[in-house]
């Protein structure tokens, strides 16, 4: 994808300390275009930030455009980089993920689905959709199929599904999978909709390899932002005492290593943290490091793109 970039045996200079800017020193993107979803704070500004200082032409995909406005305006004046755009992206809502969608031009080199909610009282799309699933799963999930012929006509693209640890709390509940049946649980809602984000990057590399787009999961380490502001304070203290924390350059790094370093193909890793693919693991002991098997499984890969194609793209009548 870049001009100049470091052979694969010098990955190993990247770890849980790099930053994106790190990831990104050497890497020339002009001439790239990407779109980061949730760019107006946290590890989105930051994914967006390290992109557009390598040159490439970024698109700021947010829920509030002037938070967006904020944001590439940061990103101007730290960079001295002009080709930023801000654009509408409500995930919850397919409508403005079609909008945002036919809005575009041209190919697409990068698409990071970075935005993403936590732990939120329950709430649902007009659709009756539980909204961790709307959000961090579906709306995704549409807008890439939405972006496949702009990532196609790229020849090199990539997707990064920001995922997290927690999808080892749950597999995907085919048989209730928006809580009409069973008592709404944000933690088991959270992680259902994190092991998605891992099995599209799985079954998107399957499908859509061939037409030389790939896709890999990432999770950007323990980072306290704005998508913690649901958690009880308490545990949130007890959680930042036990674990250690990235800053938020540090937690867009592996999202950015993927988008521009990590040599991705057909039978490479799917999972990476700290910069580096992820150990498969029974159990993520640390709350932090390691996948499970759940979320890399195929056949599950399998069926959750074609009940998600179905939600998303329901036949017309």
């Amino acid at each position: 994808m870049q001009s100049r970039t470091l052979r694969s045996s010098d990955s190993s200079a990247f770890g849980a300390l790099s930053t994106a800017l790190d990831i990104v020193k050497g890497v020339d993107l002009r001439g790239k275009t990407a779109v980061v979803t949730g760019a107006s704070s946290g590890i989105g500004i930051e994914t967006a930030r390290a992109l557009a200082s390598a040159g490439a032409a970024v698109t700021l995909a947010v829920r509030d455009v002037a938070a967006g406005q904020r944001a590439a305006d940061d990103i101007r004046r730290s960079t001295g980089m002009g080709e930023l755009s801000v654009a509408r992206l409500e995930l919850a809502d397919l409508e403005s993920v079609e909008a945002f969608a036919r809005s575009r031009t041209g190919p697409l080199n990068v698409l990071v689905s970075n935005a993403g909610i936590m732990h939120v009282p329950e709430q649902r799309t007009r659709q009756g959709w539980e909204m961790h699933m709307a959000v961090n799963h579906l709306g995704h999930f549409a807008l890439a199929t939405a972006l496949h012929a702009a990532l196609v006509a790229a020849e090199g693209a990539r997707i990064v599904s920001v995922s997290s640890s927690g999808h080892a709390s749950s597999g995907i509940r085919f048989d209730d999978m928006f809580f009409n049946r069973d008592t709404y649980d944000s933690g088991l809602a959270y992680g259902q909709s994190k092991t998605a984000n891992v099995l599209f990057a799985v079954e998107a590399r399957r499908r859509w390899s061939a037409d030389g787009v790939t896709a890999a999961a990432v999770m950007p380490g323990g980072i306290w932002t704005n998508l913690q502001r649901h958690w009880d304070p308490a545990v949130l203290a007890d959680m930042q005492r036990r674990y250690t924390t990235k800053t938020a350059q540090q937690g867009a790094a592996t999202s950015v290593y993927v988008a521009v370093r990590a040599e991705l193909g057909p039978d490479s890793p799917v999972y990476y943290e700290d910069c580096h693919p992820s150990a498969i693991v029974e159990r993520v002991t640390d709350g932090l490091h390691g996948v499970v098997n759940h979320a890399l499984d195929a056949a599950t890969a399998l069926q959750l793109w074609e009940t998600s194609e179905q939600l998303v793209r329901p036949p017309r009548r």
